[in-house]
């Protein structure tokens, strides 16, 4: 955008800015913090499972098993590297999105303006802020264009104030948001210094909300946690009790408790969250905060602006009616003389240097149609910004000769009514703006007024206008929005349409986009004029919400949210941030929408295009199932690891330790990366989109869902200690055993991460799903499991012996029958 500043306003240099960082820092309120080595080595060996391996390791030191000690030396390495792993790959990915979240601001350098990020404002910078806009620093006015700001964020104060380099209150600060008109304004503090920094500090403090399944999940791992201590004491004490050895004892017990302990839960979470928030990055769509995408994938109603939104936001000029004619004049027919003065006004009641899509195309056919261009000789003095319900604008221009226009445009209605017309003459021109409404066409009412001396009214709508006529635009709705319909309803969604235009309009529009809609249109003053009771009725039953402003928005989303719905709020306007900040998921358009907007969202959609909400409603979707999925293969592998340590010994079977803490870390380095990085990699079900949304609130891991987990754990307890007795009954030594029950459950673990790739579709249709991590990760296993059994070495070590083809085949098909009689429970469902 091109902006009209004085030329003597050069801005700082290089140096200068520099110079200017170099004593007072960056615009931030915090400065980063990045962890040392030690915090970081601190951080891990508060790890409940490092904290478990370093014990056992002291043990096998105390006792002279300097192997066994060795061994779990490398384990602690193993662990703490995958957790560094997972750790870098969740803070890079977070980083680059809080990158991407970082606003930009407008400044002017060298005589150059530039954009650049927020955090990189100087003292004594030369800052632009216009309509829209977040004011990122305190500074002093030098320099505006019908400036007014809204302080309430410091102030409490709702109001807007008008301000310029002339008034006694000559600041603007941080945190404020300008309502109307442009400022240039020098830096004079940043960060810290200014006022809002101020009041940051005690911000800080506040932590972020957890989300619910945080909360469910951190429920499930303290539960298990005080499982895993009760366990540990008893076998402890059992053993103890049994064999009078301490260490042994202990060795037993600690054995157990790192069965039990699901630390790969947490750690499964915050990648899926992470990495899941990054995807979306690299697909156009920005996370403010990584817990959103789980939000994401509940949203049961989306609440959409038109404009921009379901329309392309192109406002082609189609038709203008002239009130003094009473005549309606196409698109190629605006050269007519008798539009002169409609076009005049249209033009001058829009901002001088327009952004807005209507306005830049009534600046257009201005100079198309005009012999004369008078913009140069007149200048902007007074005006009276977009407010009232509908709303209306008006404009005082001035030239040298003291000549004055007052133009006014707005919604029909509004013109319409602080027009001097008869009541016969306004039925005539509602029949002309319902005829243009029902073709889906953005109406914009044309008045002109005339005004002596400098005592203007407090209110726009005390002057006394003339109609002039009707500004008739098509806004088409974008290409392909009708899929994207489809798609939503699919997935079970409501959609409701949020607009500030006319009901006729917004109905044809959403016939024209594919929005079912079998209502009545409400206002926004049939909104507000309500009980909040009735508000949650009404908003639950409609479908097209018209001339809604900011308080009816933002009460259609509260009611939504008191019904029980999880709300997306699409917007790009000033006046919607309120709506998205309080909607669960605020959405903003990141090539059109304002700064407010971008800020009050908790997602931006880089390129407007309303079918990534799509993508990022499945993304919410897959994350939320392979969380469940990676969740529920850890209940099904532990169960199996827990009951072979502990049954053998309580039951008194020839074999009571038939698993040591370096069997149970081996098996504990499978299952790691096997929930956390091979299920996050998994591709979302084909049927995903086609089911209704899960309420927000439900338990994370439903009672049927649980029981299925525990069954096939124990399907796999039985397999093994199948394998153990049939072993052990047939002669077999105390190694011959362990090497049949290790591979037994190793082959099972395999198996089951490929069956719970999903619990509807069979093992054969989700190969469909290409997941090259799982195959890889199960073919590193094998090679793993093979070196533990062959290798001599390495099999004195885990004291397992090398097993024959055909006792390789037999574990294989207990571990088959323990695990895949779970495809006979999906072929039932699906029938």
């Amino acid at each position: 955008m091109a902006y009209n500043i004085p030329s003597h306003l050069k801005g700082l240099n290089q140096d200068e800015v520099n110079r200017a960082r170099a004593k007072y820092g960056y615009n931030q309120l915090v400065a980063g913090h990045k962890s040392t080595w030690l915090e970081l080595l601190l951080g891990i060996l508060k790890e409940p499972m490092l904290i478990l391996l370093i014990v056992i390791s002291l043990i096998y030191v105390i006792v002279g098993n300097y192997a066994e000690a060795a061994f779990m030396l490398v384990a602690i390495v193993a662990v703490t590297a995958i957790s560094f792993y997972q750790d870098n790959r969740s803070k890079k990915a977070l980083e680059e999105l809080k990158k991407l979240n970082e606003p930009l601001s407008v400044v002017i350098r060298n005589t150059q303006v530039v954009k650049i990020p927020t955090r990189e404002i100087v003292v004594g910078d030369l800052c632009i802020t216009e309509e829209g806009r977040m004011i990122n620093a305190d500074g002093i006015i030098v320099h505006s264009n019908d400036f007014s700001v809204n302080e309430s964020s410091l102030t409490g104060e709702s109001f807007s104030v008008f301000k310029d380099s002339t008034t006694t209150d000559n600041l603007v600060y941080s945190g404020t948001i300008t309502v109307s008109g442009l400022a240039v304004f020098q830096v004079q503090k940043i960060g810290k210094a200014t006022r809002v920094g101020k009041i940051g500090e005690s911000i800080r403090t506040i932590k972020e909300e957890i989300s619910p399944l945080q909360i469910q999940i951190q429920k499930f791992v303290k539960a298990m946690a005080v499982v895993g201590l009760v366990i540990f004491l008893l076998v402890c004490l059992f053993s103890y009790l049994n064999t009078h050895n301490i260490v042994g004892s202990l060795l037993n017990g600690l054995t157990l408790a790192m069965s039990v302990l699901p630390e790969e839960i947490p750690v499964a979470f915050t990648t899926f969250m992470a990495l899941g928030a990054w995807k979306l990055m690299r697909e156009g769509i920005i996370i403010k905060r990584s817990s959103i995408v789980e939000t994401l994938g509940s949203t049961t109603v989306i609440c959409t602006d038109k404009t921009g939104t379901i329309t392309a936001n192109i406002m082609q000029l189609k038709h203008l009616y002239d009130y003094r004619s009473d005549t309606v004049y196409a698109e190629g027919e605006f050269d007519d003389k008798a539009l002169n003065e409609l076009i005049d006004y249209a033009m001058w009641s829009s901002e001088p240097v327009p952004f807005d899509p209507m306005e830049i195309t009534l600046h257009k056919i201005y100079e198309e149609t005009q012999k004369n261009d008078l913009r140069r000789s007149y200048q902007l003095f007074h005006e009276y910004p977009l407010e009232g319900k509908p709303p209306m604008m008006t404009h005082l221009f001035e030239n040298n000769e003291k000549e004055r226009i007052i133009a006014a445009k707005g919604a029909p209605e509004a013109i319409l009514s602080v027009s001097q017309l008869s009541d016969a003459d306004r039925d005539k021109i509602r029949g002309v703006i319902e005829t243009f409404a029902r073709q889906g066409y953005r109406i914009l009412g044309v008045a002109k007024s005339h005004f002596e001396g400098n005592d203007f009214p407090a209110k726009q709508q005390d002057f006394k206008f003339e109609f002039l006529g009707l500004t008739v635009f098509y806004d088409p709705p974008k290409q392909g929005i009708r899929e994207v319909f489809q798609h939503i309803y699919a997935a079970g969604i409501k959609v409701k349409v949020i607009t500030g235009d006319n009901a006729e309009t917004t109905k044809a529009i959403a016939l024209q986009a594919g929005i079912v809609n079998d209502t009545p249109a409400l206002n926004g003053t049939e909104i507000v004029g309500n009980t909040e009771g009735d508000i949650i009725v009404l908003a639950e039953r409609t479908t097209l919400f018209t001339r809604m402003f900011p308080d009816a928005k933002l009460a259609v989303v509260n009611a939504l949210k008191k019904n029980g719905e999880v709300v997306a709020m699409l917007g790009d306007g000033v006046n919607d941030g309120p709506a998205l900040k309080a909607a669960h998921i605020g959405v903003a358009m990141g090539s059109k929408g304002t700064e407010i907007a971008k800020s009050a969202a908790s997602l931006v959609i880089t390129n407007d295009d309303l079918q990534k909400l799509i993508v990022g409603i499945a993304a919410g979707r897959r994350i939320y199932t392979n969380i469940k999925k990676a969740v529920q293969y850890i209940i099904s592998i532990h169960i199996p690891i827990i009951l072979t340590v502990s049954l053998p010994l309580f039951l008194g079977w020839i074999y009571p330790q038939i698993f040591t803490p370096v069997h149970v870390i081996f098996l504990e380095l499978v299952m790691g990366p096997t929930c956390s990085i091979v299920y996050e990699n998994e591709p979302i079900e084909k049927n995903t989109m086609n089911q209704a949304p899960r309420a927000m609130g439900k338990t994370f891991l439903s009672i049927n869902e649980l029981g299925i987990s525990i069954i096939q754990g124990i399907a796999i307890t039985l397999g093994v200690l199948f394998s153990y007795q049939l072993t052990a009954q047939h002669g077999g030594s105390e190694e011959k055993t362990r090497a049949m029950v290790f591979c037994t459950l190793i082959f099972a673990n395999i198996l089951l991460s490929y069956a719970n790739r999903s619990f509807y579709y069979s093992i054969v249709e989700s190969f469909k799903n290409r997941n090259f991590l799982l195959v890889g990760i199960s073919c590193a296993v094998l090679i793993l499991l093979f070196i533990i059994l062959y290798c001599r070495p390495v099999a004195s070590f885990f004291e397992v012996t090398a097993l024959s083809g055909s006792e390789l085949t037999t574990a294989l098909a207990v571990a088959a029958v323990s695990v895949l009689w779970f495809e006979i429970y999906k072929l039932i469902r699906r029938a």
